[in-house]
């Protein structure tokens, strides 16, 4: 996995708390916290689509803010449980997986300096 995919990742992260935090959120600090976790989130996303398919980023990107924003209102705030949640993530995720698997990263063909 390349420096770009953990930038996807890491964005993906910070949009779980900054989904959560626009939910749950009661106090400056609180909404403060949401307000940092947006402005990681978008710096990590802008800077992988530089080197990264756009279309293939976004899906992953809201991916993992899907999956892991269901998992945190499930485990965290009591969130009823479901089996056709889970099935529906799973898959969600194998979608995404797909997407990543059949994507050419071929930014070094476009002259893309790294």
């Amino acid at each position: 996995m390349n420096r770009n995919w953990i930038f996807v990742c890491i964005a993906g992260l910070f949009e779980i708390v900054w989904v959560t935090g626009l939910k749950n959120a009661s106090n400056l600090i609180s909404w403060m916290g949401t307000f940092i976790a947006i402005c990681i989130s978008f710096d990590m996303l802008i800077r992988s689509t530089k080197r990264l398919p756009v279309g293939t980023v976004y899906a992953v990107f809201t991916g993992i803010g899907t999956v892991g924003t269901v998992g945190v209102e499930m485990i965290i705030f009591d969130e009823p449980f479901s089996w056709i949640k889970v099935l529906l993530i799973l898959l969600l995720i194998s979608g995404v997986l797909g997407l990543k698997m059949v994507t050419k990263e071929d930014s070094d063909e476009k002259g893309v300096a790294t």
